[in-house]
């Protein structure tokens, strides 16, 4: 089977897409990618894929999005895929329209995270759900990584049959690794009893760091290592004035580190993970430090509340409010038995519920079935 595997930006398709895409390799099919270009394509093409660049755009602009849809179409009728995949909410609309105009006899769709559920005016909010709907009525395959998702597409009518897949990683990756560990703590010259909580995102307002900077205040035995990078795609206001405050308040508590390829040895060295953000579909990072042995701190929202289990594995605190999240993460650096007790903890619900082997068997195995489904439909004469 050729599949045509579409989101929008190279980040998303080599953090989400690529194990996917080798998995169904691994099954037989020919698999192609299609996202806005990138540098983080370099890997995907490197192990063989064929990756062809699409003009996505993350934005409303009605000029930017017929300009990629256009693209989209052309590519679909020059590779005739027999499946089209289309991931996230914008290039997700466009390649599953794309499909439907060219006649490819299998459609499926991941959500990774509703517009219509994140904040925004009533208009783009309605707007975003009356364009899932409709394409909701031309999809075969509906998957949805959080069951909060699945639940709403149910019960919105956006598609009867939608199913939630979960995310995963792999154990043998991010794990509890004492000389990774070592090995990154020595680099950076943090000792073995300093308490280190990492927040490993993109640097956008959603993630929630203007409250984590100000919560830092209030957490004075701890240091931050931020991992991750702002991409050229994001929109939204500057973090900036919020990152120089904090430069200037916390000093060598706060640690920049920019893009990382050793997120596995990060996690390792560090002691707690958060993520605070405002709207999440199901968040890897938070899968990744899970397994890694660390309790995490996140906020009360769709997607983390199905991975953290609060006073188990971490704590949940509201969204927003950088007082909840101060006392939460305060509490865990004051407490080592603790920690450890959670990671544990959470490292084992991660190895049950999120191994990044039993997702990818399970996806192909519903992406195999729905397009066997498909090709039978259509294959019966109509009367």
């Amino acid at each position: 089977m050729k599949i045509l595997e579409v989101t929008n930006v190279d980040f998303s398709l080599r953090h989400f897409l690529f194990p996917l895409m080798r998995e169904l390799r691994k099954h037989g099919h020919q698999v192609i990618g299609a996202c806005s270009e990138g540098p983080l394509l370099a890997d995907v093409r490197a192990d063989g894929f064929r990756v062809v660049p699409v003009p996505m755009a993350r934005s409303f602009s009605p000029t930017a999005q017929i300009r990629a849809f256009l693209a989209l179409v052309a590519l679909i009728r020059r590779e005739k895929p027999d499946l089209v995949h289309a991931h996230m909410p914008i290039s997700g609309l466009l390649a599953r329209f794309a499909a439907k105009l060219c006649g490819v006899p299998c459609i499926a769709y991941t959500c990774h995270g509703f517009l219509f559920n994140q904040p925004g005016s009533l208009f783009r909010r309605a707007l975003a759900l009356g364009l899932e709907w409709l394409a909701g009525r031309i999809t075969d395959i509906y998957l949805t990584v959080s069951q909060e998702e699945a639940q709403d597409a149910r019960r919105l009518h956006i598609h009867r049959h939608a199913q939630a897949i979960g995310n995963g990683r792999d154990p043998s990756i991010f794990r509890p690794n004492p000389q990774a560990r070592a090995k990154i703590r020595a680099e950076l010259g943090v000792s073995e009893e300093q308490v280190v909580i990492v927040a490993v995102s993109r640097l956008v307002r959603h993630k929630g760091y203007p409250e984590l900077l100000a919560a830092m205040e209030n957490v004075p035995n701890a240091e931050l290592w931020i991992v991750g990078e702002r991409l050229s795609s994001d929109h939204g206001s500057t973090l900036e004035p919020h990152f120089l405050r904090a430069e200037q308040v916390l000093g060598s508590r706060l640690r920049m580190l920019g893009y990382r390829t050793d997120i596995p040895d990060i996690l390792a060295a560090a002691d707690i993970f958060t993520l605070p953000s405002h709207f999440e579909g199901l968040p890897m990072s938070i899968i990744e430090a899970m397994l890694t042995g660390l309790p995490v701190v996140a906020t009360d929202i769709r997607g983390p509340r199905e991975q953290v289990v609060d006073g188990e594995t971490g704590r949940l605190v509201p969204y927003g409010q950088e007082k909840p999240l101060a006392l939460a993460l305060s509490a865990l650096a004051h407490d080592k038995r603790v920690r450890l007790e959670m990671g544990e903890a959470g490292r084992k619900r991660a190895t049950r519920l999120f191994n990044e082997t039993t997702i990818l068997s399970r996806t192909v195995a519903l992406l195999e079935a729905g397009a066997a489904l498909s090709c039978q439909k259509n294959r019966q004469p109509r009367l």
